[in-house]
């Protein structure tokens, strides 16, 4: 039961990190291309929403341990 839920806590940490790493780096291009604006803000948020679904995916798994 406890190593589920470190799993789960590590698989919401590691979709934090990978969100505020994807959103300082579109920041970044953003500053450096600001004509490309549209596409860098559209390709960063089908990046998190994989992201999100990848913890997610990840969460459920840690979570199912505990009923089975």
């Amino acid at each position: 039961m406890l190593m589920a839920a470190v799993g789960a806590g590590l698989a919401a940490i590691g979709a934090g990190i990978g969100i505020g790493n994807l959103a300082g780096r579109a920041m970044e291009s953003i500053a450096r291309q600001p004509e490309a604006t549209g596409d860098i803000r559209g390709l960063a948020i089908i990046f998190a929403a994989f992201i999100e679904g990848v913890a997610l995916f990840a969460v459920i798994v840690a979570l199912l341990e505990v009923v089975s």
